[in-house]
């Protein structure tokens, strides 16, 4: 029987990646993904906040409306334009805009966010993403891991991330990001338990802690998902 380090030698970073595609969404089903999502996060400090989220893939429509200080802020991506509400009014003052951030840039970064967290580990596949071909064996916690190095062509992302899968399921998971190695700075995100939806597995819960000191920083529990 070979050992995991042998394994991992002989299998290929693409390889690894199709693996893992095959256990999360074996029929192919993310690029028709459309989903309403209710994500809670939770803080050390006790705070939380419900995101609700709509992911409709081959209408390349995105809204995600959260709730702070009894307001209910709404950023909605459709195509390539985008909108906003505060309070389900779409009429706002240059000072509400700035302090909600109603902006087409946050917009587009939370559509890029969710989908991508959500959409892992199949976006992967997307342009731009350059998947390391050397698969690693690392330790985690106690737990030996077939590990897989990813960057991404300039324009496209900056961070440098490792994403962490069973050995023998190839499920994944952890994974890990870094602005900058060499500073050890980022985070690296626990999951646990599993969300089944449209034939994918989802994470339903992912705990964040800082790479540095691992400090745990928040919490975000996948409470519903539901076809629109």
């Amino acid at each position: 029987m070979c050992s995991l380090q042998a394994f991992a030698q002989e299998l290929s970073g693409q390889e690894l990646l199709k693996k893992t595609i095959a256990y999360h969404d074996p029929s192919n089903k993310w690029s028709d993904f459309k989903g309403h999502l209710v994500v809670e996060m939770t803080t050390p400090d006790g705070n939380q906040r419900l995101s609700d989220i709509i992911i409709n893939l081959p209408d390349q429509y995105f809204k995600l409306t959260s709730s702070r200080n009894n307001t209910a802020i709404s950023h909605i991506v459709s195509k390539d334009s985008s909108s906003f509400s505060l309070n389900d009014q779409t009429t706002f003052t240059e000072e509400e805009a700035k302090k909600y951030s109603l902006t087409d840039t946050r917009a587009k970064f939370m559509k890029n966010y969710y989908t991508y967290l959500y959409g892992l580990p199949m976006k992967l596949s997307d342009d731009g993403t350059i998947v390391n071909p050397v698969v690693e064996r690392k330790e985690f916690m106690g737990k030996e891991y077939l590990v897989l190095q990813v960057k991404y062509e300039e324009g496209v992302g900056k961070d440098v991330w490792y994403f962490y899968f069973d050995p023998q399921t190839y499920a994944m998971e952890i994974y890990q990001f870094y602005h900058d190695v060499a500073k050890n700075d980022g985070e690296y995100i626990l999951l646990s338990e599993e969300e089944t939806f449209s034939g994918i597995k989802f994470p339903k819960n992912r705990a964040w802690y800082q790479n540095a000191d691992k400090k745990f920083l928040a919490t975000d529990k996948l409470t519903t998902i539901t076809e629109l």
